[in-house]
């Protein structure tokens, strides 16, 4: 179930949790990030490709992308067994920002984003039919566990698309990965 957590972002004290697509829209939106649930338009096979990924989602792409005019659209998909799954979550696990904002439709699967905003981290767990929008300059990680099952949307509005710029901070040793924050939810 999508689910959002506010931490002190010292790691310590009480966090507050919220459910459901209206709470955590309603919370994130107070910080300048958009979160969206989308519905496509057909059942879409695990091994669907992008072009079948993007017809299904075609009406809500050309509506978002009439908004912000993105130059590049396009489906990631990274499952447990991929070669280089490690490798690929060590590389969003360390705080950074992006000078663009970060666009991500969840179309299967789930991830972890993690938006350090002030003194507080917001836990974002994106599952199936979730949009995010962090906006740029905004410091965040992301964690697709160890097992990482996922595919989605990214929507990009440079032509170099994903450009990160690392803070140098160790905050996201602080907070649980991604495995460990699933199984609290159980």
């Amino acid at each position: 179930m999508t689910t959002l957590t506010i931490s002190p972002a010292s790691g310590h004290a009480q966090a507050e949790t919220y459910t459901g697509h209206a709470a955590v829209a309603a919370q994130l939106q107070a910080i300048g990030v958009e979160f969206e649930h989308w519905q496509a338009d057909r059942e879409l096979a695990d091994d669907a490709d992008q072009a079948t990924v993007l017809a299904a989602y075609r009406e809500a792409i050309d509506a978002l992308n009439a908004r912000y005019g993105f130059r590049s659209i396009d489906v990631v998909s990274l499952t447990p067994d991929h070669p280089d799954a490690a490798t690929l979550r060590n590389k969003f696990l360390a705080e950074h920002t992006h000078a663009d904002f970060e666009v991500r439709f969840f179309v299967a699967g789930s991830g972890l984003f993690y938006l350090h905003v002030g003194e507080r981290v917001y836990m974002v767990l994106c599952e199936r039919g979730d949009l995010i929008s962090v906006p740029a300059h905004t410091t965040h990680w992301f964690d697709m566990g160890t097992r990482p099952f996922f595919k989605c949307i990214r929507f990009f509005t440079t032509p170099d698309g994903w450009v990160g710029e690392f803070t140098g901070s160790e905050i996201a040793t602080h907070f649980p990965d991604f495995d460990s924050y699933v199984a609290q939810l159980a």
